[in-house]
């Protein structure tokens, strides 16, 4: 038979009484220690004694002492309650300020881009919280993962998140080598990708991504095909400059290709409009200092480049998708 291992309500309650009489081996020392009159503390250890269902302090006019049971019930007692008063101490010092580590799911290609130089001005300003990235394509459940808060594309939030921006929006580029286009022709209509290289991402979901493209203000769609799929933009991207297709990926992770040379865009009237990149968390939950913090210094940033974030919740008209 199962046993039921649930603690009973109160099951601790006179437990500090007895520990603090059993270090002064008085009432009315223990009665003072804890700002209580002495029947308060005799009514607490009775109560305590009738739930264990033994004595524990043996009482005469001029002292007090332990029984057998106090005995045994102080060797285990003490160094248990002395671990949840450090738990609560522990607790609180992560409530009250900065500090502990600080958990957050992103993608990969935003790792460099994004949060580096952001990361390194934090660690500098707040050396009492420790950063952990976990970078990752999957959407991921930040309660169930056990993270602070995520970093995503604004149309794949949920919308009852609450969402700091990080970057301003920006276009969804295809791009590809000059060997590429000079050996396969330029594009310049969506029709023409049907006969391209044209490189994939796989969802977290499994699905495939489709091309999206703006049309004169229409969104359309296509399914391409071609000899690569890849689950995050910088391998699809990696391939790309390897000259085996084209890919359609975010713009701020293609900039320094382009700059360089190594990568040419294509298509660039029929380039759709991203959000752009956001810090995500519940708002449902008290924050944590160390995430408030956070936040704060996302916003500080933000101002000195000339761009206030403004952190947006549910009511914000966002597209969720499952990535």
């Amino acid at each position: 038979m199962k046993q039921n291992f649930t603690v009973r309500q109160g099951a601790l309650d006179g437990v500090e009484a007895f520990l603090s009489v059993a270090r002064h081996r008085s009432f009315r020392k223990a009665a003072a220690e804890l700002a209580v009159t002495p029947s308060a503390i005799s009514q607490a250890i009775r109560t305590l004694e009738a739930r264990v269902g033994a004595a524990l302090f043996i009482r005469t006019t001029r002292s007090v002492g332990l029984t057998e049971a106090g005995d045994r019930f102080l060797s285990r007692a003490k160094p248990a309650f002395e671990e949840l008063v450090a738990a609560s101490r522990i607790a609180r010092d992560l409530g009250q300020r900065p500090s502990g580590l600080l958990r957050l799911a992103v993608p990969r290609a935003v790792v460099p881009i994004v949060l580096e130089p952001l990361i390194a001005s934090f660690c500098e300003a707040y050396p009492e919280v420790e950063v952990e990235i976990a970078a990752s394509e999957e959407m991921v459940d930040l309660a169930t993962g056990g993270f602070d808060a995520g970093v995503r594309m604004g149309q794949f939030i949920a919308a009852d998140m609450i969402a700091v921006r990080l970057t301003p929006p920006f276009r969804f580029i295809v791009v590809g080598t000059p060997g590429y286009l000079a050996r396969r022709g330029r594009p310049k209509h969506p029709d023409d990708l049907r006969g391209h290289a044209c490189l994939r991402l796989r969802r977290s979901n499994g699905g495939l991504a489709l091309w999206s493209l703006n049309d004169n203000g229409r969104t359309i769609e296509i399914a391409v095909a071609g000899p690569l799929i890849a689950n995050d933009y910088p391998t699809m991207l990696g391939a790309a400059v390897e000259g085996i297709g084209l890919a359609q990926v975010p713009a701020p992770v293609a900039a320094g290709l382009l700059k360089a040379g190594k990568l040419v865009q294509v298509l660039q009237p029929f380039a759709p409009i991203c959000p752009g990149v956001f810090l995500y968390y519940p708002g449902h939950r008290q924050l944590m200092p160390k995430l408030r913090a956070f936040i704060d210094h996302v916003k500080a940033r933000a101002k000195t480049r000339g761009k206030t974030p403004a952190p947006t919740g549910g009511k914000q008209k966002r597209t969720a998708k499952k990535r």
